[in-house]
């Protein structure tokens, strides 16, 4: 079956002209005689018109370039389709294609959109809206809502901004519904994630994967900076799953679980991201996964012949 590309760019995602990079992606795939098209992404979200397109013209691929809120944008209106999404890492944090083994550098991205394969992912709803990697209440919500409302973007305003909002972080009272069991505590945020990548290669849940049915939680609970610190760190280089250990689950500092689905009663209404991106927070929040949502184009994978 003949490709056919559209090729979405976001003109204000990362912080370098597009310019340079439009110019790659043309002349890339014009040497694969693939069919292609460029599109902009548009600051509302508008892409309703895809699905009519995709099926008039024959589109086999679509490409974000951008970051993580793009490509939950569309992919969110591609759920149970039939069609390969690629990623050209432009964001500020990529978490996604950070996840899905795909690299910053725009032509080893290239080469796994032309010898890759499309593999479905997992992603999951809150509250009915769509998140294709991670979600968070709390501390990094504040931080996505301050760094959207700067003019200059990219990691050093991201940095910047997180320190800032450490300094003045506080705890917020939730209330965590999971598997019939409910408990009450006060944490600086809450992850759901589906992805192990926080962005910018931080990881923030270890054991998360991209296609294995399960939402990976993590929840900081109330203490001092400096102990937060050294929990966070220890809990990325452990990757401990304490779901089970019933007898010290409500005294450790960050507990880490996995489930289908999850309901955070927000009591404090802490402010919430999905994929990066400021949303309106709620007082209720019903997280369910979605299995093999879409297809993401991913490196291909070797096989290894047994002899």
């Amino acid at each position: 079956m003949q490709r056919k590309i559209i090729y979405f760019i976001n003109p204000i995602s990362g912080t370098k002209d597009k310019a340079p990079a439009l110019k790659i992606i043309a002349e890339r795939t014009r040497q694969q005689n693939i069919p292609f098209e460029i599109l902009h992404t548009n600051a509302q979200g508008n892409y309703h018109f895809l699905k009519e397109k995709i099926e008039q013209e024959g589109v086999t691929d679509i490409v974000i370039c951008g970051g993580d809120g793009t490509v939950s944008q569309v992919a969110a209106l591609l759920i149970d389709e039939d069609i390969n999404i690629g990623i050209i890492p432009m964001g500020s944090g990529n978490g996604l294609a950070l996840a899905a083994k795909i690299p910053r550098d725009i032509n080893k991205a290239l080469d796994i959109i032309f010898t890759g394969k499309g593999r479905y992912i997992d992603s999951f709803f809150i509250n009915e809206t769509f998140s294709c990697m991670l979600c968070g209440l709390g501390f990094d919500a504040q931080v996505a809502h301050d760094f959207a409302s700067q003019p200059s973007r990219g990691l050093a305003t991201y940095i910047k901004k997180s320190i800032e909002n450490f300094v003045t972080a506080r705890p917020y009272s939730f209330e965590i519904v999971n598997k019939g069991k409910s408990f009450a505590t006060e944490a600086f945020f809450i992850s759901i994630a589906n992805s192990n990548q926080f962005g910018n290669q931080f990881t923030i849940a270890p054991k998360a994967s991209l296609n294995d049915g399960l939402l990976d939680i993590v929840v900081v609970k109330k203490m001092s900076k400096m102990r937060m610190i050294l929990a966070i760190a220890k809990q990325v280089m452990a990757g401990k799953i304490n779901e089970h250990d019933e007898k010290t689950f409500h005294q450790k500092d960050v507990l880490y679980f996995q489930t289908t689905q999850l309901i955070v009663h927000n009591l404090a209404q802490a402010p919430l991201h999905i994929d990066g991106d400021p949303a309106v927070t709620a007082k209720k929040l019903v997280i369910k996964i979605i299995p093999d949502a879409f297809k993401l184009i991913q490196p291909a994978v070797k096989i290894t012949t047994v002899k």
